[in-house]
Parts: structure tokens; sequence; C-alpha cells
């Protein structure tokens, strides 16, 4: 069985991606993860390999719609802020910088993270 040609693409552009961004201890790499199910987002730094920070769509309590995705954006600033960190780096993860994507990171920058 083969694999489809617009998932191919997807995970080259995600690889392109990755080869680029590189989260360390003082700028971790926020990823973001969207399903149909829900939005999630975790702030990882690559160099432990360990996830500082979490938070989802369900833990915000968020319908899968752009406000609800300005929520998760801020409920991740506030516990990134409560975690002490300020510098992120951003990983779309393939996904286009609209929508969602784009409510989420606009969030996180209110909410006073620096991307």
């Amino acid at each position: 069985m083969s694999l489809s040609s617009k998932y191919i693409h997807r995970l080259r552009r995600k690889i392109r991606i990755r080869s680029r961004v590189q989260g360390s201890g003082e700028r971790p790499r926020l990823c973001v993860h969207r399903s149909l199910v829900q939005l999630s987002v975790q702030v990882i730094d690559d160099s432990t390999g360990k996830t500082l920070v979490a938070a989802s769509s369900k833990e915000a309590k968020a319908p899968l719609t752009i406000d609800g995705a300005k929520k998760v954006g801020a409920l991740l600033a506030k516990k990134a802020k409560d975690a002490k960190i300020t510098k992120i780096v951003f990983d779309r993860n393939a996904y286009k910088y609209h929508g969602r994507i784009k409510a989420l990171a606009d969030a996180a920058r209110e909410g006073g993270l620096q991307f």
C-alpha cells in the first residue's frame, strides 16, 4: 500500500520546518498539534527531550474554533509564565499559519510569550 501524496508533502513540510526550528533550555520550542477533536500545544526543551508546559482545548474547555484557540494560547502563556518561560521558538508543525494556529500564536504573544 502506498502513501498518499498529500501525506508525503505534509511530512516533507514538517521535516523542513523542524530542521530550522530547534528548542533549547533558554528558548524552548512551542509545538502545535491540531486534530479534528482538539488543539494541543507543548513547550519542549529539545536538549533534554522533556515537555516543560502543555495545554489543550479539552483542558481549557474550549471549542475547536478560533476563539477556542485563543483560550488555549492564553492558558499556555499563563502556565509558561508560572514556569518562568518567556522566550520560545514557534513550531507550527506543517500547518499553515492562519486560522486557529495564528489565533493561538497571537494569544500566546498577548499573554507575554516572545517568539
